[in-house]
């Protein structure tokens, strides 16, 4: 009788101890984890690349203005001092304008990390 009742006992608490290994195990599943608390990260960026959106629009209309009255002939200057200076206020503007460019293509890098 105490072989057997040893034995039982013995049984009982691998088994036990199986369960527990098992139930740890499920815990630690993957699988498991669908509905187990998730953390949240709240951050501005949405707000920040509206700012920097806005910030793109501004410049660009500043250099449009710009160009736009640089464009103009001027009283006291030939037409071909004016001729000249307008292509060198293209290049410029067009130098701008990349520049202009540069900037949004930075937004849409920082947007996507």
């Amino acid at each position: 009788m105490k072989n057997l009742t040893k034995k039982i006992m013995i049984f009982s608490m691998v088994g036990m101890m199986q369960v527990g290994f098992g139930a740890a195990v499920l815990e630690a599943s993957p699988l498991h984890t669908e509905n187990s608390h998730r953390f949240v990260q709240f951050d501005d960026r949405h707000d920040d690349d509206h700012w920097r959106q806005h910030e793109h629009d501004e410049r660009l209309r500043r250099e449009n203005e710009r160009h736009r009255h640089e464009m103009e002939r001027r009283e006291h200057e030939s037409r071909r001092e004016w001729r000249e200076r307008q292509e060198r206020e293209r290049q410029h503007h067009e130098d701008n304008l990349r520049e202009i460019g540069a900037f949004l293509i930075g937004i849409a890098i920082g947007a996507s990390n």
